[in-house]
């Protein structure tokens, strides 16, 4: 599937590809004298034969065996992890050329550019209901019986299913939104996420290409804030609510019946399973995975995977019943 966000400046000859202006060393593996075509960037588990894809930390090793990617940044340490057939690229600082590769693919995302072609809604769509002084952008789809308040911004290519209510004051850009989806006010969907890398004194920010996938039935609270995701998807499934002010940072998928109340913030690239609820103001790690029907307590710290049916609680979050015990 084509990038429905950002336009793909390549393909690039993998050498120049892997050029840059910061001196950063590296070396490859198991290259011919051929020209390596690469067309994209992707994460290990989405690439192809054509793409070049990454391998940063153990936690993946599994799909680093089993991707097809052309050629894959990585460290020394992990080679034996990687397909024989794939080009590895070895290079202390994974992530910041990555990062550098990236931007030569997708140079727009590099910024969150304002999109200042945006026109008033007036008379644009048939059937849906909207305030005063909204804007869309190009390419807009919204469903119909949609109703959309005041003062929001629905930037270029964003897909609105029929049945949603979008509320006053509303940002809505590189996303995806499904049927029955209720968005209340000052809600921002869809913004880069938090994501640079430090480098002598100068953080170079990292490019989000991905985007924001909010699945039918779901509620996202006043203030809530999802980033789209870096090479892949942030995803919000299916009769899933967010209160107030909830972070969903970039890359994070949550399942369907979730519950997460008010504060709540969820770290880059972790996974939620189905029938999850977490309580106020609890901090989820990045890169974890939460299993299915899994109760956080309000406050509670999570650093570690969490296994299904576990109810945790605390910082670091333990077992709920050793929290009251230790508590007393």
């Amino acid at each position: 599937m084509n990038n429905p966000f950002f336009k793909n400046h390549g393909p690039f000859d993998l050498l120049d590809l892997l050029k840059n202006n910061f001196d950063l060393e590296f070396s490859l593996t198991d290259i011919s004298k051929n020209k390596h075509i690469i067309k994209d960037v992707k994460n290990l588990e989405n690439a192809t034969s054509n793409d070049i894809t990454f391998f940063h930390s153990i936690k993946y090793k599994d799909l680093a065996q089993k991707t097809k990617a052309i050629a894959c940044i990585t460290k020394k340490e992990f080679l034996n992890f990687l397909p024989k057939d794939c080009i590895k690229i070895i290079c202390p600082n994974v992530l910041f050329l990555t990062a550098l590769v990236t931007s030569k693919l997708y140079p727009d995302s590099v910024i969150d550019n304002n999109n200042l072609d945006l026109e008033i809604i007036d008379g644009k769509f048939e059937n849906i209901i909207y305030g005063k002084n909204t804007y869309i952008g190009k390419n807009v789809s919204i469903g119909e019986k949609t109703k959309i308040g005041h003062n929001s911004l629905i930037e270029s290519n964003v897909i609105i299913g029929k049945n949603c209510i979008i509320g006053s004051n509303v940002i809505i850009r590189n996303s995806i939104i499904e049927d029955y989806v209720h968005i209340l006010d000052g809600a921002i969907i869809g913004k880069k996420g938090f994501g640079f890398i430090p480098n002598n004194n100068i953080n170079f920010r990292y490019p989000h290409v991905g985007y924001v996938h909010i699945k039918k039935n779901s509620e996202i609270g006043c203030g809530c804030t999802i980033d789209r995701g870096s090479l892949s998807i942030t995803i919000i499934g299916e009769n899933t609510y967010l209160d107030n002010q909830v972070h969903i940072a970039h890359n994070v998928k949550i399942g369907n019946n979730c519950i997460i109340a008010g504060q709540v913030g969820i770290a880059g690239s972790t996974t939620l399973g189905d029938n999850v609820i977490i309580g106020g103001q609890a901090g989820v790690s990045g890169h974890l995975k939460i299993g299915n029907n899994v109760q956080i307590g309000g406050g509670s710290g999570v650093i570690k995977d969490i296994a299904n049916n576990s109810r945790v609680m605390g910082y670091p979050a333990k077992d709920f019943k050793k929290f009251i015990r230790e508590s007393r």
